[in-house]
This record gives structure tokens, sequence and C-alpha cells, in this order.
């Protein structure tokens, strides 16, 4: 059965951080499946929460790699807002970003599965892309 590994970036045990993903308290990390199935794996601490951004607070592309850094084994980070470290790990990484557009973790889960099969396809082609 396919599943995917995703991050989401929380504020708490039930609520997705209203910032940048970066400013996580911790990424909830979870396997969810094609069949709808989903499991919560961990919870990860954010180690690059602390680190000081140069860029007027935002950005830094230090604070990317250290997310990505730390998400390494993850295929996708799901967060229910966008900022710019979020787009460059989109864009510069093997990691596909996916928006919840709810702060609700429930209800963010349930989004991630009913789109399963298009976030698979993109994983499958930043894979291909990366040698991943």
């Amino acid at each position: 059965m396919k599943c995917l590994k995703v991050a989401f970036g929380m504020e708490n045990d039930e609520t997705l951080i209203d910032a940048h993903y970066g400013d996580s308290e911790f990424f909830a990390i979870y396997e969810v499946c094609e069949d709808g199935s989903v499991k919560l794996l961990e919870k990860r601490p954010n180690k690059a929460k602390d680190i000081k951004e140069h860029n007027e607070g935002h950005g830094d592309p230090r604070k990317a790699k250290a997310i990505v850094g730390q998400l390494m084994d993850v295929d996708v980070l799901a967060a229910f807002r966008m900022g710019p470290n979020f787009l460059r790990i989109r864009d510069e990484s093997d990691k596909v970003a996916f928006f919840t557009r709810t702060r609700d973790l429930k209800l963010a889960l349930q989004r991630v599965a009913e789109n399963f099969n298009d976030l698979w396809e993109q994983v499958r082609e930043k894979k291909a892309k990366t040698g991943g």
C-alpha cells in the first residue's frame, strides 16, 4: 500500500501554527496511506525554531536548511500558511508543500488524505528529479 510521511507544523497537539513553518513548536509526523488511514508516528521537536534570522526576521536560508535537515525522512510538509522559507523548501528540496487552509489538525489530516493521489504524484516527480 502507498503511504506518505507528512510533517505538520504545530502550535499544540490539536492546532497547526498560525505563523511561519520554521516557528512551529514541534512537527507532528503522520503516516497517511492511500486507503485514508492515518497514524501518528512521532512528535518531533523543532530545533530550527531558535535560529536567529538575518533577513528582518523571516526567510533566512539557514533556517530553511535546518528545517529540511530535521525532516529528511518526510515526503510532505503541511502548513496552514505560506512563508518565504516554506516556498524555498518547496522549490529547492525534494519536499512537497501542502497548504491545509485550516489550523485544525483533524481536518488537515482529512485534507491530506483527500489529496493523497495528487500528493503521491508530486512526491514521485520530485524524487525522480532529485534522485531520491
